[in-house]
């Protein structure tokens, strides 16, 4: 046998054997593998990086429904509360500073329920108006408070809490916080409620309007009676935290724990 015909029958053999083993497989995909990389062949949006907070959104069931914002809580202070007051005096539902003011109705009516905003218009000699609450709060404008603050119904509570986002939305709560009647802050409300005078000491709206004067007299009025309210309250409070005075107070337990307040004697020679 010659060299040639032993390597040519060595490399049929070695092909033979290689087909054997599986060889061909390894040259050629799976029919799964085939699959994949047709899958993994077609164009694909290439996707930024997604924060943290949107992966983990995208991990909530759509089935699951997420629960409703907490609504916003203005603080209320003296200052503000002062403030309230003068508004419902402009808009004749101060009422003695009672909550029933809080029920009336354009025209002097009372609403039955405060349950929500009654939505009804009431006609006058002159005028008509939907204006309801404490702080006539026309249906548009409560529509607005409550999509803003995520607040319900029409109680008390709540109209100070719209009244006092309008306040915001009109640029005048700072001014509110300093505690001055300024005509620059009833300018600045006199297009949301047309009982306040504007610069110019007109309704903004052409209605009746009461003047600058009388409101920063009740203003003040009202803002002394509020603070010290919030003095003799803040002294209640304090007087109540406060400890018993140790009784009798020549026994010795009562001697024992007023050595005892003084604390730690200082060493050294100090006068």
């Amino acid at each position: 046998m010659t060299l040639p015909s032993i390597n040519s029958r060595f490399f049929s053999l070695l092909a033979i054997t290689s087909f054997v083993a599986g060889a061909p497989l390894l040259n050629a995909p799976s029919a799964r593998a085939q699959q994949v990389e047709a899958h993994s062949s077609e164009a694909q949006p290439l996707e930024a990086p997604r924060p943290f907070a949107a992966t983990v959104s995208t991990s909530i069931s759509p089935s699951i429904p997420l629960p409703p914002p907490s609504p916003r809580i203005f603080a209320i202070t003296p200052e503000r509360r002062a403030l309230l007051n003068t508004i419902r005096f402009a808009e004749g539902t101060w009422a003695g500073g009672e909550d029933v003011g809080y029920r009336i109705m354009f025209g002097g009516g009372l609403m039955p329920s405060l349950d929500r905003h009654p939505d009804r218009v009431v006609r006058t000699a002159r005028y008509a108006s939907a204006a309801a609450g404490a702080y006539q709060f026309m249906p548009f404008t409560w529509d607005l408070v409550t999509r803003s603050l995520g607040v319900a119904q029409f109680g008390p509570h709540v109209q100070d809490q719209g009244a006092l986002f309008l306040i915001q939305r009109r640029g005048a709560l700072a001014l509110a916080d300093q505690g001055l009647f300024t005509p620059l802050l009833a300018a600045k409300l006199a297009p949301e409620w047309a009982s306040f005078p504007t610069l110019a000491g007109r309704s903004y709206y052409g209605q009746p309007v009461k003047r600058y004067h009388d409101l920063r007299r009740f203003y003040e009025d009202n803002l002394s009676r509020l603070r010290g309210q919030l003095s003799a309250d803040q002294a209640a409070a304090n007087l109540a935290s406060a400890k018993p005075a140790c009784m009798p107070a020549d026994s010795l337990r009562c001697k024992l724990e007023a050595l005892k307040g003084l604390g730690p004697r200082a060493s050294g020679n100090s006068i």
